[in-house]
């Protein structure tokens, strides 16, 4: 028999219903409060004739109504759709046209911000605050039915468009119970920083759904900024497992370091674990001097439910890597023509129960990407010792007069510099060596360097084609709404 996600929680929900199970905005709240929204929740669809099968599309910051609203669809035999309203109108409506939503929740911010564009193109909307009441609302029947699909997330592909993924009950319940079984110090009664945007799975899966599915409560922080909602989260609540993306530590340790975030934040912190993107490899000892603890990696995708693979614990910590695979998985190096190499590096290749089977409505998509329940993760690695080493995206490869360049290796020498803060490194256009590095560096608070020292440092340490060829210094870098810096738009920028 499937998963269904909402008898896995509703009963964990039914027992002990006084205890903890999310801090809000200062306030604790218990297993029966989250029942009674999600009944109300449920309540309201089935009035405004939300059918089995159908979908729902949220655009709201993270607060204690996405998960209330995941479970009352879910009752009901539907998809809920969380959204990222950054994304931008056109990338938006595209996603609302292919996913064809009941209705649209969003919160009055939001709403404010998107106007009536959504209404003009045929959405019904209705807002709703953060604990609450979900009003009736207007809907739209589709004869499109979903009723094994359990969310459907938008993800950005190479070229910036949204691609939709589905994932069922099944993809997410065996990530959840895969990656706790990985992370051995998780155990019921922890606290959750729930501070990563909903709308990706990371933030979803490991702090909204696996709280809830092995019996530990959740500190919801709306979002990152203004960082002193975080920090007020995790010391009043005492949360103390917390995943975020590298910018996330990146920020409180740097904030630490200049007595702007208190010294004891991560004090009862059991784990700190982060994901999304790359973590600089000045971030080890960062975290060592500051707080007594690393920071430890895990990788994944969002068509994987997301986690692929992540370090078990401190004791078995390979930095540097992202660890080995969680349970489940089965995995193939390929080359970039999708040939089988018995190398030890590639692309990777991964199957298992919490990989999607598809793009939503897009076969031809979906066939570039799978192959036999294979997916084609776009992401060239190196496995040492059973853990996984990310060596870079296959499509941030530069090609400098036919050698391959990886920009975390020239990344990495870069954050060894006593002056650099964080580094990206994109290929340039160049006429006879096809591209060049180039890197973009944010320099530590108050260090002078230029751009001759830079280079003339690579030089001592990489060799002469991957040495970057042109230094910009930058006051901030682009980012995604999970904090995970667009290294795409600082290619796309230097192509013109």
């Amino acid at each position: 028999m499937s998963a269904r996600l909402e008898r896995i929680i509703d009963a964990k929900l039914a027992k002990n219903v006084d205890a903890h199970c999310f801090w809000w905005d200062g306030r604790w709240y218990s297993k029966a409060d989250l029942s009674k929204l999600t009944d109300s929740c449920a309540t309201s669809l089935r009035a405004s004739g939300f059918e089995e099968g159908q979908r729902l599309s949220v655009l709201m910051s993270n607060c204690p109504m996405i998960p209330a609203l995941s479970l009352a669809v879910w009752r009901l035999g539907g998809t809920i759709s969380l959204l990222n309203v950054k994304s931008g109108m056109p990338s938006l409506i595209g996603t609302l046209e292919l996913i064809e939503p009941f209705s649209v929740i969003t919160s009055d911010a939001i709403r404010e911000e998107t106007g009536a564009t959504l209404e003009e193109k045929g959405f019904h909307c209705v807002t709703c605050g953060p604990l609450g009441p979900l009003p009736e609302m207007k809907g739209k029947i589709s004869p499109l039915k979903t009723p094994d699909t359990a969310v459907i997330f938008a993800t950005s592909g190479t070229t910036g468009l949204p691609k939709a993924v589905p994932l069922s009950h099944d993809n997410l319940y065996d990530n959840c119970l895969s990656t706790r079984k990985a992370v051995r110090a998780l155990e019921e009664g922890d606290g959750f920083l729930n501070v990563l945007p909903n709308f990706h799975s990371f933030g979803y899966t490991v702090s909204t759904l696996m709280p809830l599915t092995m019996d530990a409560w959740q500190a919801i922080v709306p979002g990152f900024l203004p960082p002193n909602q975080t920090v007020r989260a995790i010391v009043e609540s005492g949360a103390n497992i917390l995943f975020a993306v590298p910018t996330i530590f990146a920020y409180l340790l740097a904030g630490i370091d200049r007595g702007a975030v208190p010294k004891d934040i991560f004090a009862r912190a059991k784990l700190m674990i982060t994901g999304g993107d790359r973590l600089g490899a000045n971030m080890h000892d960062l975290a060592m001097r500051l707080v007594g603890k690393d920071i430890m990696e895990g990788y994944g995708l969002t068509e994987t439910s997301p986690v692929v693979a992540v370090n078990r614990s401190y004791e078995e910590h390979h930095t540097g890597t992202v660890g080995p695979f969680i349970e489940g998985y089965e995995w193939r190096l390929r080359t970039e023509k999708g040939e089988r190499t018995d190398k030890d590096e590639g692309v990777l290749w991964v199957r298992g129960p919490s990989v999607t089977d598809g793009y939503f409505r897009a076969p031809e998509m979906t066939a570039e990407r799978f192959d036999d329940g294979w997916f084609n993760t776009g992401d060239y690695v190196r496995i040492e010792d059973g853990c996984i080493k990310i060596l870079d995206r296959v499509t941030d490869i530069i090609i400098v007069g036919g050698f391959n360049v990886y920009p975390q290796e020239v990344e990495l020498v870069l954050h060894d510099h006593p002056a650099v803060q964080t580094a990206i490194v994109v290929g340039m256009p160049h006429p006879v060596n096809g591209e060049v590095p180039k890197a973009f560096i944010q320099k530590k608070e108050g260090v002078q360097v230029t751009e001759l020292e830079i280079v003339k440092y690579c030089k001592e340490q990489l060799a002469h084609f991957k040495v970057p060829r042109k230094v910009e210094f930058v006051n901030d870098f682009p980012l995604s709404g999970t904090g995970k810096i667009l290294r795409r738009v600082l290619r796309e920028r230097e192509r013109g």
